[in-house]
């Protein structure tokens, strides 16, 4: 075992020392850790425990190096890309009407809805996905920002369907799509971009399994793996 493999267990356990010059050591022995898989002299120390955080979630590749290959493997059969895709996509098309809509009825185009709509993405990619690998997070931030381009155009063909008096879903059958490009450049601006790179890496963000320190910690002690 490592030294961080130890220290798992260390960190939580009534017999640790600290030694100012090697750091938390086992005051039974006066030395490091040495163990292997599990420590015999163990004795919990519920107070160091119950400080854990159990709020913030912690980065997602900070998750992979602090949890044993057999929990990442029970989590990965447990993943599920293509539900959290669909969801995803649902979730991503509603939040652009809504964002189309509100931006038509204010005038205003709220660049703050667009990280929101990032959020909502990533959010509902973990919930439903509950990903571990990488996949999860590079499809979150994909539907995020296409999700951030819709609402966009369909605030622009509002805005078309209102100075023409034409119906919202008349204006959307009779629109040339393939002037959409030429549209969507034409009224872009580099803070467009900006919010809808946050809101790409918001959807990335968000996408994964969430885990805080308590988590690891309880899974690091758990036995029935």
């Amino acid at each position: 075992m490592t030294r961080q493999e130890h220290l798992k267990f260390c960190k939580t356990c009534t017999n640790r020392e600290m030694d100012m010059k090697v750091g938390l050591i086992c005051k039974l022995t006066n030395k490091i850790a040495d163990f292997e898989g599990e420590c015999k002299d163990f004795s919990i120390d519920q107070k160091e425990v119950d400080k854990i955080d159990n709020e913030d979630v912690i980065e997602h590749n900070e998750v992979i190096g602090k949890i044993s290959e057999e929990h990442l493997n029970k989590f990965r059969s447990e993943q599920n890309l293509k539900a959290g895709i669909f969801a995803s996509v649902l979730v991503g098309v509603l939040a652009a009407l809504a964002w189309a809509a509100i931006t038509v009825v204010t005038q205003l185009q709220i660049g703050l809805v667009a990280i929101a709509i990032g959020a909502a993405v990533g959010l509902t990619m973990r919930f439903i996905g509950k990903g571990m690998d990488q996949v999860f997070g590079i499809s979150g931030a994909i539907i995020a920002l296409l999700s951030c381009i819709l609402g966009n155009f369909l605030s622009i063909l509002g805005f078309l369907a209102n100075e023409y008096d034409y119906g919202y879903i008349e204006t959307l059958l009779a629109f040339d799509y393939s002037l959409t490009f030429a549209v969507m450049q034409e009224t872009a601006s580099a803070m467009d971009l900006l919010f809808y790179a946050i809101a790409g890496y918001e959807g990335y963000k968000f996408s994964f399994r969430a885990f805080t320190e308590k988590d690891i910690h309880d899974l690091n002690h758990d036995k029935s793996i």
